[in-house]
């Protein structure tokens, strides 16, 4: 299959820049797979599509507010600091610009003197690797001085950094947010609950990659970014379970949808486990798990808009993708979702 393949037109003001409130009164578009069909409702109808018995696995990572901006010492020149990887203790490797005032050996303050760093290396690819020193814990010292890692199509500034989280993340470490999943509030939550469907929890950290362009013409030649992921033994006990009952395993988001489809296809099973994945699933991938999966609207050409048509089928997703600009839906990160099932 070409790239170019998964190309839809987009109008740019349907780019959603803010998320709506409440959470869960964004639009949802549901699909049904068996029957090609195409419903119209709201996030908060979630709720009659699930049954008793069956099982959400949603991603508790926790997004960095990693971009912080530095004043040299040498100069008083403002760079602009994205943190990309925790190394060890406060070493970090980073994204700099303007790159060129970010030299091996320039020292920085952040937050009027809360944070100091010294650039120690430049990376073959640019990445820098650097220091941090602070007399508070680094992460709360951070959560001060730090702005939420936006996508570059979000130009309006989120006023809390909050609505960038969502309501169950825990694990600190993602660049970006599993969007899926800033749909739920803790009322729905607790109301599925109610109804019998179980709610379990795997942790991946969503790297800057996501947001990496596709560029090249034929999609299996594109090399994927790779993610720390983590099952613990009671999800992996509950996504057991549940297929052995013969409830469904729905994915809150790609990244669920990928941690699960990584563990199965390098072990055979699901079972307690982390590690690294670069998973790539595009149409003609057969999945070992998912049964269902919820989702936001992804940009045209990217490797989540594949992802959703291997599940869904390629013609069903790519019309459903027509239809929602058609019908106005919200796209990208603070958008509407979908629902595949």
């Amino acid at each position: 299959m070409k790239t170019s393949d998964f190309f839809y037109e987009l109008p740019k003001e349907l780019i959603a820049q803010t998320p709506i409130e409440p959470r869960d009164c964004s639009r949802l578009l549901v699909l049904n797979r068996s029957e090609k069909i195409l419903e119209h409702k709201y996030f908060y109808d979630i709720i009659d599509f699930l049954n008793e018995g069956d099982l959400l696995v949603a991603n508790d990572s926790r997004v960095l507010p990693a971009r912080i901006y530095g004043i040299k010492e040498e100069t008083g020149a403002k760079v602009e600091f994205l943190l990309l990887k925790q190394i060890s203790g406060n070493k970090w490797e980073t994204l700099c610009k303007p790159g060129k005032k970010a030299r091996a050996g320039a020292e920085f303050t952040f937050g009027n003197g809360l944070m100091k760093a010294k650039i120690t290396e430049v990376k073959e690819d640019g990445n820098r690797v650097v220091d941090f020193d602070c007399d508070e814990n680094f992460f709360a010292t951070l959560d001060k001085i730090g702005q939420m890692p936006l996508p570059p199509y979000i130009t309006e500034e989120l006023k809390d950094k909050e609505r960038y989280q969502t309501v169950y993340s825990h694990e600190l470490g993602s660049a970006a947010a599993p969007t899926a999943g800033l749909h739920f509030t803790n009322e729905l939550m607790k109301r599925i609950e109610a109804k019998g469907v179980k709610i379990a929890y795997v942790t991946l950290h969503v790297g800057l990659g996501t947001f990496r362009p596709v560029k090249v013409d034929d999609v299996t030649n594109h090399k994927m970014h790779s993610e720390h992921y983590e099952i613990p033994k009671k999800t992996a006990d509950l996504i057991n379970e549940t297929k052995k009952n013969g409830g469904r395993v729905i994915a809150v988001g790609t990244t669920s949808c990928r941690t699960l489809e990584s563990v199965a296809s390098y072990h055979g099973e699901i079972k307690e486990c982390e590690g690294f994945t670069d998973i790539f699933i595009y149409p003609g991938y057969k999945f070992k798990i998912l049964d269902g999966l919820i989702t936001n609207f992804h940009l045209p050409e990217s490797t989540l808009i594949m992802l959703v048509s291997a599940f869904a089928g390629y013609d069903f997703i790519m019309d459903a993708y027509k239809t929602a600009v058609e019908k106005k839906y919200r796209f990208f990160s603070f958008g509407d979702a979908m629902f595949i099932c």
